[in-house]
């Protein structure tokens, strides 16, 4: 029985998730998340305590997932750097097509954008995870600097933040109605970047 209680949570986390990510936080009504969810007001809060609860359990999930992406992508590429330009592409197809759903935007990047100054809690897990994010790159890039596969002379974590601000805009940039091979183009160069920092470059 506890074996199902977890797995049925995870599944209303994975709805909650696509909801969120798709309508936004101010947008999904406590009628749009029982709807998703298929849960009863009562159960939601049993099982949640708030939205503000859910959503913020829905953020451990989304970037738990992510996290997990981007390992198994570098995990399996033939170096650091490939690895992480296939990161970028990968990024970049997710956000193609406007029938794609959820939504184009990183749900931690909307959320950065659409949550107020009195909701300080989810802007502080937000901010935090942004700050995970770039620690994650900032360590590639010195796992890929250690290879020998960029130059000593580079500053991994001003490179990870530049990253980082790059896939941000890229994400916002995705939102509007801009053809796939512009999107595709972006991450393109942003992978290309990568190689001028190699030694071979320098």
């Amino acid at each position: 029985m506890a074996r199902t209680a977890r797995f049925d949570r995870q599944v209303a986390l994975q709805r909650a998730v696509e909801l969120f990510w798709s309508r936004g936080y101010y947008a999904s009504s406590m009628k749009h998340i029982e709807e998703a969810l298929d849960m009863r007001p009562g159960s939601l809060y049993a099982t949640f305590g708030s939205k503000s609860g859910l959503f913020s359990e829905a953020l451990d999930a989304y970037a738990t997932r992510s996290g997990g992406e981007f390992r198994e992508i570098l995990d399996s590429a033939p170096s650091v750097v490939a690895g992480l330009q296939r990161y970028l592409q990968m990024l970049a197809r997710c956000c193609m097509g406007h029938a794609q759903a959820p939504a184009q935007a990183c749900m931690l990047i909307k959320t950065l954008l659409e949550v107020n100054a009195e909701d300080a809690a989810l802007l502080a897990k937000v901010d935090a995870m942004l700050a995970a994010i770039e620690v994650r790159l900032r360590e590639a890039l010195q796992q890929a600097q250690a290879n020998g596969e960029l130059r000593a002379d580079v500053d991994c974590a001003r490179l990870a933040r530049l990253l980082q601000a790059q896939i941000m805009g890229l994400r916002a940039f995705a939102t509007r109605d801009v053809p796939d091979a512009q999107i595709a183009a972006l991450a393109d160069d942003m992978a290309s970047m990568l190689d001028s920092f190699s030694p071979a470059a320098g």
